[in-house]
């Protein structure tokens, strides 16, 4: 892919405001020159996801893959693959970015996109994977919580780590007063991970 424009896709199912995170910080610390990509396209598994119209704004070409249209998750994922790789005309996007991203996704997908695929989480991980992580944190009487992103595998969370941010725990915190703490360091740690990786793809 050298020469060439590295296209990310970005995945989201709501609001999407680690998607605005990192396509302001594509503009802002201009990719197209800095590290030779852009973001190509926003794409949401649910067509009122909020972050789909904030993207049209932005002149960003989006698409909807609704999974409620397909008999298995293997049927979705297929369907997917097949838009997001439309979006390249390589074939395929340097990075496919979950951004609030609600679906489980197959190995064979995964498999797809292997070591292009990167997700954040809200814990430190290997600490707390899965759902429900501040309130988890809170309940252990963790001292420091934090965000991670990493890689993702067929093993659910368990990817390379490429970033983390911590945060301590306040003894006042509930899961939502650390859960918004959390996401501001969310929008700045995930497009700080995805630049570097980029750079690194070459």
């Amino acid at each position: 892919m050298s020469g060439a424009t590295k296209n990310l896709v970005i995945l989201i199912s709501g609001g999407g405001s680690n998607m605005a995170a990192i396509v302001k910080a594509s503009q802002q610390r201009a990719w197209a020159t800095r590290v030779g990509a852009r973001v190509a396209a926003v794409i949401s598994n649910k067509a009122d996801a909020g972050g789909l119209r904030w993207a049209r704004e932005q002149g960003l070409a989006t698409a909807v893959v609704d999974h409620k249209a397909y008999d298995s998750r293997e049927a979705f994922d297929a369907a997917l693959m097949q838009r997001i790789d439309a979006q390249d005309p390589n074939g395929q996007p340097a990075l496919v970015v979950l951004a609030g991203f609600m679906r489980i996704l197959t190995p064979g997908f995964v498999a797809h996109y292997a070591g292009r695929l990167v997700n954040i989480h809200p814990s430190l991980l290997p600490a707390f994977t899965g759902l429900h992580t501040h309130q988890r944190a809170i309940e252990q009487g963790c001292k420091f919580a934090g965000v991670t992103v990493h890689q993702v595998t067929a093993e659910l969370d368990h990817g390379d780590i490429l970033d983390q941010a911590v945060l301590p725990v306040l003894p006042s915190d509930t899961a939502d007063t650390l859960a918004a703490r959390a996401l501001t360091q969310e929008h700045i740690i995930y497009p700080r991970a995805i630049e570097r990786l980029l750079a690194r793809l070459g």
